[in-house]
């Protein structure tokens, strides 16, 4: 509102200052028109003098000033004409006349005067009359300027009421239009700007002026737009970066926890085959019995799980790199679920494949997939003590991978998905999933080893795995892995 009040100022200045042109323009007008009377005045009264002077030469004073009395009585109401002695002007002035007035008259001259007499406005002009012989005269014409100024006066009322109703009109309107098309929009956009100054980059500006104000509304729209998606990509790369980071910190402590485990996995491998072999002596030696081969065969089957535990950790340090080959999923996939049909019996768990019918190809090392699918499978069938359905299904999407970021674009991958009925995983539990070590399982129940391995050997794929999980309703574990291109198919095929 600032605005429009400055601008409905500076329009009644400017209306103001018209007007008072227009006002001086008006009355300068009509002082010439009275400058013009005046002319006329003067002349008539020279020509009544002239007249005067002839009859003063022929007939007399006393028949000119009768004649003047003539002309005086029978002319307009405003003029009136009087006759005086220079002499008794001289020794008795008017208060209007002054020396120097008297001088001019003495030479001849016509002198003007303005005064008010009780209030009214008259002119006096006093024409000097003479003849030889007589004493000078003086034609005095007396003329009222009370109309004339009444006039005057009128006009400038007029001017003055004409100014006050065009100011006080223009200012309403002005007032009334600068709040409609500049005080309110601009307040709306002040609040906007506030508000993409907090951070609410959501919001419009409802201004539909097709103008200045209108486009500057329109901008702040388009920037804020922009922000919004500048906000959101850094956003996005941010959260990028810091997975990648996350990453990079989880690849650095599987490297560190693969020198460690290989190292104790080298230490504990001799000691155990030993325990085992010589165990395995004292159950096959014959005669013996009683509970000495019983402890036998516990410490032998205690010592071949020890043995696993360090094949597990073997393999997790010495993974080498995919040879990568043509490979059906779906064909891969069947294979491993037949080979840990007996475990899932065992936890009566029925696993089920779904699949559309084709060929599901892609370049993967077999043995390294099929461990990964082992790997996350038994997890599956483990989360279900109680027995339950397990889900395995595969399909071709589209998928953006994390490692490309918001920036990237989506490619085709062929998803290997695994449901679980089980109680799934706690929220807290989710970012530690693929850490080495890492079991929500009680002890002797799992290494933590499993979904570790499977990680690293799909993310050398070039793929990735993604858990989601919701408690007391089970896991999903999504595996990606970049789908065969169809010349390679074809050419296998």
């Amino acid at each position: 509102m600032k605005l429009a009040r400055k601008l409905t100022l500076a329009l009644l200045v400017g209306v103001v200052a018209v007007m008072a042109g227009y006002a001086y323009v008006q009355i300068s007008r009509e002082i010439v028109i009275l400058d013009a009377d005046l002319a006329k005045d003067v002349k008539f009264g020279r020509g009544a003098a002239a007249a005067l002077e002839a009859i003063w030469a022929t007939d007399g004073e006393a028949r000119a000033r009768e004649i003047l009395g003539l002309i005086d009585r029978h002319g307009p109401d405003v003029v009136r004409l009087h006759w005086h002695s220079l002499e008794d002007l001289k020794a008795h002035p008017p208060a209007t006349v002054s020396a120097t007035d008297i001088q001019a008259l003495k030479h001849r001259n016509v002198i003007t005067l303005r005064q008010t007499t009780g209030g009214e406005w008259v002119r006096r002009i006093y024409v000097p009359m003479s003849i030889p012989g007589a004493r000078p005269a003086v034609i005095e014409v007396v003329e009222s300027l009370q109309a004339e100024h009444r006039y005057l006066n009128m006009n400038r009322r007029h001017i003055a009421l004409a100014t006050a109703l065009v100011a006080a009109m223009c200012g309403f309107i002005a007032m009334g239009l600068g709040y409609w098309l500049v005080g309110r929009p601009m307040a709306q956009l002040r609040d906007r700007a506030r508000a993409i100054g907090a951070g609410d980059l959501t919001g419009r500006v409802r201004v539909r002026q097709h103008d200045e104000i209108g486009d500057l509304a329109a901008e702040l729209d388009v920037m804020s737009d922009r922000l919004a998606a500048t906000r959101e990509r850094l956003a996005a790369e941010t959260e990028a970066r810091i997975a990648t980071l996350d990453q990079l910190r989880h690849t650095d402590r599987l490297t560190t926890v693969g020198r460690l485990a290989a190292g104790v996995a080298h230490e504990l491998g001799t000691p155990l085959n030993v325990i085992s072999n010589r165990a395995g002596k004292i159950v096959a030696t014959e005669g013996a019995g009683g509970p000495a081969i019983e402890y036998a065969r516990l410490i032998q089957e205690q010592a071949a799980r020890m043995v696993v535990v360090i094949r597990q950790l073997l393999d997790f340090s010495r993974r080498h790199g995919p040879k990568l080959g043509l490979a059906n999923l779906r064909t891969l996939t069947a294979r491993t679920i037949d080979l840990l049909a007996p475990l899932a019996q065992k936890h009566r768990v029925t696993v089920e494949l779904t699949a559309p019918d084709g060929e599901w190809f892609a370049r993967v090392d077999q043995n390294q997939v099929q461990q990964a699918l082992a790997n996350v499978i038994m997890n599956g069938i483990q989360a279900m003590p109680h027995g339950g359905r397990l889900l395995v299904s595969i399909e071709a999407c589209e998928a953006l991978s994390p490692v490309d970021g918001p920036g990237g674009s989506t490619r085709p991958y062929l998803r290997i998905r695994i449901d679980d009925q089980g109680e799934g995983i706690a929220a807290a539990d989710l970012p530690h999933i693929f850490e080495p070590f890492f079991t929500t399982k009680g002890v002797g129940e799992g290494t933590g080893l499993g979904l570790s391995v499977a990680h690293g050997i799909v993310s050398d794929h070039g793929g990735w795995i993604d858990v989601q999980s919701e408690v007391g309703k089970g896991t999903g574990v999504s595996i990606y892995l970049a789908a065969a291109e169809p010349g390679t198919v074809e050419a296998a095929s």
